[in-house]
């Protein structure tokens, strides 16, 4: 296993993973979330050009992407409910598998955690296995927000014990 920065490249096979991962969710009870079209090409385009969206790789081939960047992100500012602290917080987004590899989210988090002392994530209600996930993984259900789009989701933290600044 390995994670990488994607690059330009890659997108067409992202594309395809983004499109698989949106199968995989209306098959489990998400048709919602991503619906029919997201992430969109230009979302994946501006990741790249901000380096922040990453290929999971296994036995050579691209198996998922996510997106990691370091916040603030305006969507978490408005919080209905609280954050666990205010200290600086890297965020995880757009996680996605084609469906032939588990353990995805746990490669994701190590390689995060290994970067940041806290993580934001979030997740819509109707994405059971995501939010089953992250609640495995030590984070605290903190409240709702508002996506970028005006939906709503449950916003999670993790913050590693004895940590206070967030970033490394």
């Amino acid at each position: 296993m390995s994670i990488e920065t994607a690059q330009e490249q890659d997108l067409p096979e992202l594309l395809h993973i983004y499109a698989r991962a949106r199968e995989l969710m209306r098959q489990s009870g998400n048709p919602t979330q991503w619906g029919d079209s997201w992430p969109p090409e230009e979302v994946l385009r501006r990741d790249l050009s901000e380096g922040i969206l990453y290929r999971i790789r296994r036995k050579g081939s691209i198996v998922g992407a996510f997106a990691f960047g370091v916040g603030p992100y305006p969507p978490y500012e408005a919080i209905q409910g609280a954050w666990l602290d205010q200290s600086p917080y890297g965020v995880i987004h757009r996680l996605a598998g084609d469906g032939r590899e588990r353990g995805l989210f746990d490669e994701c988090l190590s390689f995060c955690r290994e970067r940041v002392g806290s993580i934001k994530i979030d997740t819509h209600p109707d994405n059971a296995i995501m939010r089953r996930l992250i609640e495995k993984n030590g984070f605290v259900r903190c409240g709702g927000i508002l996506s970028e789009s005006g939906t709503p989701r449950i916003a999670y933290q993790w913050k590693k014990e004895g940590c206070s600044h967030g970033i490394r």
